[in-house]
């Protein structure tokens, strides 16, 4: 319990985030890939309904530029909303400051894989289904908490910053430094940045196999226990900000 209270409390070290930014990636590359079986989308996948809303702009497909908007707005909103706890709690001194909306992630993706089969068939407004505008908003919360916690140096929703990264650590690693006093500043790979991107980019594939194989054969139930596991990571800080504010609400009146 204390090494689960530690992954998601305000409390922050470079090995949590880490653990943390794992778990997350494998839990974006299976809904991704859940999701992309599903609904033929990737709903984190941003560049993708920006490029879209501009084609279709162009081309004069009001049903894909109101699709591509939806899912904007509704990751945009998701982020917004992380934001909002994450501030809200540091404003309460909360050790959840980071459960909190990781806890929303959870039971977001719990309603997807419980009622997502019906959702796919309620329309909305943006021409899209409502799974797509939740997958969206779940992905934007996760977006947001998991960059505000890592000071923007972890994102797991998407691979593009990630593959950049390791691309200029590979580019440093081919670099030929000249010896010898005259020789400009000497160019090395961050070993640690290599360790971390690598390990992101494996869970977020890893993250899609599993997702991909499990809505193939049991569908959307697959996503179940991904987020019981997410709520057993969230739970413990907000059990003890839930315990600590008891203690001092019930002193005041014991004392009396």
């Amino acid at each position: 319990m204390r090494r689960l209270r530690h992954l998601t409390s305000s409390h922050r070290t470079g090995a949590t985030n880490r653990a943390l930014g794992y778990l997350m990636a494998f839990n974006a590359g299976a809904i991704n890939a859940g999701g992309f079986m599903v609904l033929h989308l990737y709903t984190s996948h941003m560049t993708g309904f920006v490029s879209m809303l501009a084609d279709n702009l162009v081309l004069g497909n009001t049903a894909l530029v109101l699709s591509a908007l939806g899912a904007l707005l509704a990751f945009m909103t998701g982020a917004a909303v992380s934001a909002i706890l994450v501030n809200w709690a540091r404003h309460m001194h909360l050790r959840s400051t980071y459960a909190l909306p990781l806890l929303l992630v959870a039971l977001l993706v719990l309603v997807f894989g419980l009622v997502g089969a019906v959702t796919t068939h309620w329309t909305t407004w943006f021409a899209v289904p409502l799974t797509v505008l939740l997958l969206s908003f779940t992905m934007g919360v996760q977006n947001a908490t998991l960059t505000k916690m890592s000071h923007a140096t972890i994102r797991t929703t998407h691979m593009t910053g990630v593959v950049t990264d390791l691309g200029i650590e590979l580019g440093k690693m081919l670099f030929w430094n000249r010896a010898g006093r005259e020789a400009p500043q000497q160019v090395h790979a961050n070993w640690s940045r290599v360790r971390l991107f690598s390990g992101l980019l494996a869970m977020f594939l890893a993250g899609g196999i599993a997702g991909a194989l499990g809505f193939q054969r049991w569908g959307f139930v697959c996503v179940v226990p991904l987020a019981l596991l997410l709520m057993a990571v969230s739970l413990p800080p907000l059990w003890a900000d839930a315990k600590h504010w008891r203690q001092r609400w019930q002193g005041p009146a014991s004392d009396h």
